[in-house]
């Protein structure tokens, strides 16, 4: 009877997709079964994936299941590290093998029977050499890019940076104003996802000329690429050698504002101006803003289930949100906000100090972990060490915050005017920001109207104001 042969290729980079590796491996293995005369049942084709890796192969998967099956007799591959480079699978392929019955495996170079002793023991002397040799290849490239990245150097590769020409070095002008614009508006309070929104809008696409997601532009956003330094591993090591788009200094605030974790992510945008701004008078619990299709959107004080209100007490959202911008804006223009403020570290250009020294007590951090995964140090001197480490990082991500939500109010103190004409343009998320850049919170006490009433008492309202 004649075989049934399947064909696997596989190539670990094609960059550019045009699959011209595994195309002739394909040609190859062909010839390799005319010769034989044996019927090619199917061809399995991973183009772009390493066989060492511990990324799966769905087509090297799709075989071993063929093979299970009883559908194939025999395999062809152009050589044995084609097929794998982990002897883990191996074995694997080993195993399915035997249970199938199946003992050709034909090369371009040479056939191995898998169903003798010196047969395997050549397939697994060949995956133990092609193991090491990918080893031997991936310290060496790592050690490069190490070298690279110390000396503030391009790696090259890969998809052009946006900003910045395919040389990767060349500020592309269009693109590095849209950085520019994003990240003032993120330290000025927008979401990501009104930037993306905006950004879409305006059919201003990333590089590949797809529309904007939260997850790209908040990468391009706390790259150190952006302000010319050069990163490896996520750490900022170098001074890099293409020119800066923002300065170092934003590109530290712009990480410690991302790297917030109270920071709101991956949750439903809020619709209330207000939220978390409120406080019930009864139990000091935070009010939440609900719409109602029948009557006016309100704040309330919730309770039950995941809630810790009291739930007797609420008001209407209008006019307390009316009643706040305007004391917000009667605030901006007061001289004790503009004594608070210069009393304040110079915020339109923050120290590169804090920022240096973030990011070198950052760096310490990262040595502390590889140290404890070399075994250098064990996990009690590395829990120890890190709590002092990270108390710091902490205490400069506070002095940032500080200095970033006086940013927000940069053109408005003194006047409001200013803020008014545009503030019913400005996003939700932008407009939080700068009213809880001045006003702490907002204590709701119970109304004292009668039952009925449809005048606002405005005494109700007592603000706490940040500075």
């Amino acid at each position: 009877m004649t075989k049934q042969a399947g064909i696997y290729a596989r190539i670990s980079s094609d960059r550019d997709g045009t699959q011209l590796g595994v195309t002739r491996q394909l040609e190859d293995c062909r010839k390799v079964v005319a010769t034989k005369g044996w019927l090619v049942v199917d061809e399995y084709v991973d183009n772009d994936v390493s066989a060492y890796a511990t990324k799966k192969r769905p087509e090297f998967l799709r075989m071993l299941e063929d093979m299970r099956s009883g559908r194939l007799d025999t395999l062809v591959v152009y050589n044995a590290d084609r097929l794998t480079r982990r002897p883990r699978d191996l074995e694997d392929l080993i195993d399915v093998a035997e249970a199938a019955g199946i003992r050709d495996l034909a090369t371009v170079t040479g056939d191995i029977d898998l169903a003798t002793d010196p047969g395997r023991l050549v397939a697994r002397l060949l995956g133990v050499v092609s193991a090491n040799e990918s080893e031997v290849k991936a310290t060496r490239i790592s050690r490069k890019h190490e070298e690279l990245a110390a000396n503030g150097k391009f790696a090259g590769g890969g998809q052009r940076p946006y900003g910045y020409e395919a040389d990767g070095k060349t500020i592309r002008a269009d693109e590095a104003a849209v950085i520019r614009e994003a990240a003032a508006r993120v330290l000025a309070g927008d979401s990501l996802r009104s930037i993306c929104i905006d950004l879409d809008d305006r059919e201003i696409r990333t590089v590949t000329g797809k529309s904007w997601t939260l997850q790209a532009l908040r990468k391009i956003l706390r790259s150190g690429r952006i302000s010319g330094q050069r990163e490896h591993k996520g750490v900022i090591v170098a001074k890099a050698e293409w020119p800066a788009i923002i300065d170092p200094s934003t590109t530290t605030q712009l990480r410690a504002l991302l790297d917030n974790p109270e920071r709101r992510t991956n949750r439903t945008a809020r619709r209330h101006l207000l939220t978390g701004v409120l406080v019930c008078g009864r139990c000091q619990g935070k009010l939440v803003g609900r719409n109602r299709r029948e009557r006016r959107a309100s704040y309330y004080c919730p309770r039950g289930p995941g809630f810790s209100g009291c739930g007797a007490l609420s008001t209407v959202a209008d006019p307390v949100e009316e009643w706040i911008m305007e004391a917000v804006l009667y605030r901006l223009d007061t001289p004790e906000l503009a004594a608070a403020l210069n009393g304040t570290p110079d915020v339109s250009s923050p120290t590169a100090r804090l920022a240096a020294d973030r990011d070198a007590e950052q760096g310490r951090l990262n040595e502390l972990a590889d140290a404890y995964a070399a075994n250098q140090i064990t996990l009690q001197e590395w829990v120890r060490a890190r709590k002092p480490i990270q108390a710091r990082v902490k205490a400069a991500d506070h002095q940032l915050a500080a200095i970033r939500k006086t940013t927000i109010l940069d053109g408005f103190v003194g006047h409001s005017e200013n803020l008014r004409t545009i503030w019913k343009q400005l996003p939700l998320s932008r407009q939080q920001a700068i009213v809880k850049a001045v006003l702490d919170r907002v204590v709701v006490l119970p109304s004292r109207q009668p039952q009925g009433s449809k005048r606002f008492d405005y005494e109700r309202l007592k603000p706490v104001w940040r500075l």
